[in-house]
């Protein structure tokens, strides 16, 4: 427990050094293409029209929860992009950054936290592109969005705890980024993104909710949809705190413990 609580401090000293090197992460994406930053606003719509012509024209989705099927999507796979892109990045953070892994006075611990911030920044723009999608559908602001900090840290946590633990084995393993991203393509199809959950037996859903992003997806879509608070789902709330301070607790003992083999094996 003292460890936390001297890493947190660590952390927060060093939120300045975080905020500029995320930033600069961020900027990098995108140097040397001809749009630049725009792409980071042509991907996201790119991809939401893509699943909306699959699965509303091509597919003929039915409205879910009494909304277009383009409405209930986007909360799901927004968060669903961030994830993607926190989990996937902040695993291979080690490597990447190889040059300051081997300084010893940088403090590797807040190297998947550069990565996740850097994420937050592009999740930033979905979350911009999601409101401009629900205003143009004649949706009213509603004080229910800005649950989506919320659930944004949630989503952030999540991905830090398995950072630790994927990031620390993928010095090892270097076939750990590849079983991530295989990963991450099973999962979204596991997680009710694209379909909802009562497609499925209803004595059934339970296996769902065993997932922790399920817990994400599902309050994203409280926030646009339902309107209910996550402090209504006080079971679920629970459970998903549960299990990723659990994930954490591994990850960040588990990245302590090879942190000092990490320079010789890089």
């Amino acid at each position: 427990m003292l460890h936390w609580v001297k890493d947190f401090k660590d952390i927060w000293g060093k939120r300045e050094l975080i905020f500029t090197l995320a930033l600069a992460d961020f900027k990098k994406k995108f140097v040397g293409s001809f749009l630049g930053i725009f792409w980071m606003f042509i991907q996201p719509i790119i991809t939401v029209l893509i699943y909306f012509f699959v699965f509303q024209m091509g597919f003929k989705s039915q409205p879910v929860s009494d909304v277009p099927y383009v409405l209930w999507l986007i909360p799901g796979i927004v968060p669903w992009f961030f994830f993607n892109e926190s989990w996937g990045g902040a695993t291979n953070c080690l490597y990447e950054y190889s040059h300051l892994v081997k300084k010893m006075v940088f403090k590797v611990s807040i190297l998947p936290i550069i990565k996740i911030t850097a994420s937050f920044f592009v999740h930033l723009i979905f979350i911009l592109i999601m409101l401009v999608v629900y205003l143009l559908f004649g949706e009213n602001p509603s004080i229910w969005w800005s649950q989506i900090l919320y659930y944004s840290f949630c989503t952030a946590f999540l991905s830090l705890g398995l950072s630790y633990i994927t990031a620390s084995a993928n010095v090892f393993f270097k076939d750990m980024g590849q079983l991530v991203q295989v990963f991450l393509q099973v999962g979204m199809w596991l997680a009710p993104i694209m379909w909802s959950e009562t497609m499925m037996p209803e004595n059934l859903r339970w296996i769902l909710k065993l997932n922790p992003f399920y817990y994400v997806v599902e309050g994203y879509r409280d926030c646009f949809i339902r309107h209910v608070g996550f402090w209504q789902r006080g079971e679920v709330s629970i459970y998903f705190w549960c299990i990723s301070v659990v994930i954490f607790a591994i990850g960040a003992g588990l990245f302590r413990k090879l942190k000092p083999h990490f320079a010789d094996v890089l």
